[in-house]
């Protein structure tokens, strides 16, 4: 639970008040572009850095008073893989559970255990300098588990991975959220917010700015979306003109990207929009690349509420494992 954190670097105001909840045994993700103010957040609400207002518990524990007591029942996973270089995967593991007061016996076998389940046995024994991105990844997040806590948190995890790296780290957080664990999840990749999330906190600027599920953040928008790229973008305002007016939304609803010349525009008609909206742009002599009806995307929502895209800012089937309880 955090309320009011706020955090100021210099001039700059990373955190303006930020709010949100979490419940128990849910996936949370925090969603925005990068500068967002997402991995700030997530540094107080780990006890890495004290917000200058506001207040923060995580499993019951005040994060400025007990931090100690946080950091027992956390786990965490941030933007960068946290391994030795110069260690094994087997040894990496080890040394996490040897720090948090485990016997060796205990984390050797807790070491192997999630090697397994991570799809690394075969790489235990090998440096660290021998793996890839998505194995150091997924390396970095069985150390979060050596002890199974109560809550995790994972800074944007995926960023960086390819996409079977991504979609196998996928499969092994949904794992950790049916096994009960509660998660906390930063992100700027809105497709990732959208297949984990049990809801979405959408931040930027600081604040957060929208918060529920998938489909309730996508319910704001209202009805379809009709999807336009005109051919000749000296045409995007007369076509942004002609379709709010045929279809009554306002120009402040509508999404229009200049580069790309496309135009966004949320309708409530259904699909006899797409004939009306063909036979308005031809009377008004707007020549059309692409036109399409579709449900709304948290790229729109994101860019209805924002401005501009979550991504950036101004500036086979897989084998599941279940995610086995922590070792002492």
């Amino acid at each position: 639970m955090a309320e009011g954190l706020k955090k100021r670097f210099g001039d700059f105001e990373a955190l303006v008040g930020v709010d949100f909840v979490v419940p128990e045994g849910a996936l949370v993700a925090l969603l925005g572009p990068n500068g967002a103010g997402k991995t700030t957040t997530i540094r107080i609400l780990t006890t890495l850095l004290r917000a200058d207002a506001g207040r923060a518990t995580v499993s019951g524990f005040d994060v400025a008073t007990q931090p100690q007591l946080v950091r027992a029942a956390i786990g965490l996973t941030g933007q960068y893989a946290a391994v030795d270089e110069d260690l094994t995967g087997r040894e990496n593991l080890v040394l996490v559970g040897r720090l948090c007061r485990m016997s060796k016996r205990a984390a050797q076998e807790r070491a192997a255990v999630l090697l397994e389940v991570f799809q690394l046995v075969d790489a235990a024994d090998r440096r660290l300098r021998t793996y890839s991105g998505g194995m150091r990844r997924r390396l970095d997040l069985a150390g979060s588990l050596m002890f199974a806590p109560e809550v995790l948190f994972l800074d944007e995890p995926t960023t960086g991975l390819d996409p079977r790296s991504r979609l196998d780290l996928w499969d092994v957080i949904v794992e950790l959220k049916d096994a009960g664990t509660t998660i906390v999840l930063t992100t700027q990749y809105l497709e990732e917010a959208d297949q984990l999330a049990d809801t979405i906190s959408v931040i930027d600027e600081g604040r957060i700015i929208a918060e529920g599920t998938a489909d309730e953040l996508k319910d704001r928008i209202g009805g379809d979306v009709l999807d336009l790229r005109v051919h000749d973008r000296a045409q995007l305002d007369l076509a942004v003109t002609t379709l709010t007016r045929e279809f009554g939304a306002s120009e402040s609803d509508v999404t229009v990207d200049r580069d790309l010349g496309t135009v966004v525009v949320p309708i409530a008609q259904g699909s006899d929009s797409l004939v009306t909206a063909i036979r308005m742009l031809d009377g008004a002599g707007i020549g059309i690349d692409d036109l399409s009806l579709r449900r709304p995307s948290l790229d729109d929502v994101f860019l209805h509420l924002t401005g501009h895209a979550a991504e950036t800012r101004v500036g086979a089937k897989k084998r599941r494992a279940r995610i086995p309880a922590g070792g002492g």
